[in-house]
C-alpha cells in the first residue's frame, strides 16, 4: 500500500518546474525505485508526487559537437550500461551503474535519481566524480551547470533547490579521452546490496605506458559524501608504474578519507577496504590503459 496524497504526471521539463513552483512539498518521481520504497516505509507518507517519467527532454545519450557526452537524467541504469557511446568512451560508468541493485531495479532506476538522492553509497557517484561530470539544473530562473563535486552537502542532502530539476549529466571530452578507469563495489553479497564501500580510480598514462600522467581517485561511503582524493592525485603524477608505487598509493588513500562505523561495517574494516580497493582499482585501470605494473 502506497500512501500518497496526489500524483501529477507532467509532459515537459517546463511543466515539471511549474508544478514544483506551485507545490512546495511535492516530490519528483521518475523510476520510483527509491521514492516508492520510502513511501511504503512511511517516511514520505501522504506526500504529493510529480512524475517526470518518460519526458523526452530527459532521455537520450548524445555526443555533442565539442565531444562532450550528454546523458539525460531520466536514463535508466540499464540504458546507460548498454548504450554504445558509454561502452566506447566511458565504460567505467556503465560498469558502475550495472552493479546497482538487481536487474529489475536497473530497468527502472535512473541515473538522475541516483544523483539527486544524495547518497554517498550511490554506485554512479564516485565514478562520475573521477569523470569530472557536470550537472545541468533548470528552474524558472534559467539553466546553470555545476561540477558534481559541489553538488553534495551531506548524507541525503544536495544543493538542488526544490524548484530545480536535474536535466542532464555532461562529461567533457578532455575528462574521458585517453582516460581509463575501474570501479569496485564492496558489499556483503554480489547483488541486491548497498555498497559497504565504493572505489573508482582512473588513469591517463604517458605515451610509453611507463608513467602516470594523471590519476583520479574517488570513494563512496568513505565520508559523509562521495569524495575525490586530491592530495594523492597530485602526488601520483609522474610516478613510474612500480610495485612500491601501488603500495604507497593504497596507504596514502587512508590520509584522505573519514569513514564511520555502521551496522554494515566498522570504521576499521572500511579503512582496510579503502587501502585495498585503491590498489586493486589502480592496477586494473593501468591494465585497461595498456600499462603494466613492474615488480
Amino acid at each position: 500500500m502506497y500512501d500518497f496524497e496526489s500524483f501529477y504526471k507532467v509532459e515537459t521539463v517546463d511543466e515539471a518546474i511549474e508544478a514544483l513552483e506551485k507545490q512546495d512539498e511535492a516530490i519528483v518521481i521518475s523510476g520510483g525505485s527509491d521514492v516508492l520504497v520510502k513511501i511504503r516505509e512511511g517516511k514520505l507518507a501522504g506526500c504529493s508526487l510529480i512524475s517526470i517519467h518518460n519526458i523526452p527532454e530527459l532521455k537520450g545519450i548524445r555526443l555533442l559537437e565539442d565531444g562532450t557526452i550528454s546523458i539525460g537524467a531520466a536514463q535508466t541504469f540499464y540504458e546507460v550500461t548498454n548504450n554504445e557511446l558509454v561502452r566506447r568512451y566511458i565504460p567505467i560508468l556503465g560498469n558502475a551503474v550495472d552493479q546497482a541493485g538487481g536487474p529489475q531495479l536497473r530497468k527502472v532506476g535512473t541515473i538522475g535519481g541516483n544523483i539527486c538522492n544524495g547518497a554517498t553509497s550511490a554506485d554512479s557517484a564516485s565514478t562520475l566524480f573521477i569523470l569530472n561530470a557536470q550537472l545541468v539544473l533548470k528552474s524558472k530562473k534559467g539553466v546553470h551547470t555545476i561540477p558534481i563535486n559541489e553538488f553534495y552537502l551531506g548524507p541525503g542532502k544536495t544543493i538542488r533547490e526544490h524548484n530545480e530539476l536535474l536535466t542532464e549529466i555532461r562529461i567533457p571530452r578532455k575528462d574521458y579521452e585517453q582516460f581509463y578507469g575501474h570501479y569496485i563495489k564492496y558489499g556483503k553479497r554480489k547483488a541486491m546490496e548497498i555498497a559497504t564501500l565504493g572505489c573508482a580510480c582512473g588513469v591517463r598514462l604517458s605515451p610509453d605506458k611507463r608513467k602516470v600522467e594523471e590519476v583520479r581517485l574517488s570513494y563512496g561511503v568513505a565520508a559523509p559524501t562521495p569524495i575525490r582524493c586530491g592530495s594523492i592525485e597530485a602526488w601520483a603524477c609522474g610516478k613510474e608504474l612500480k610495485k612500491d608505487f601501488v603500495e604507497l598509493f593504497g596507504k596514502k588513500a587512508l590520509e584522505e578519507v573519514n569513514p564511520r562505523s555502521s551496522w554494515r561495517a566498522s570504521k576499521e574494516f572500511r579503512l582496510q577496504l579503502v587501502e585495498e580497493l585503491a590498489k586493486r582499482a589502480l592496477i586494473q585501470a593501468v591494465t585497461y590503459a595498456g600499462g603494466e605494473i613492474d615488480a
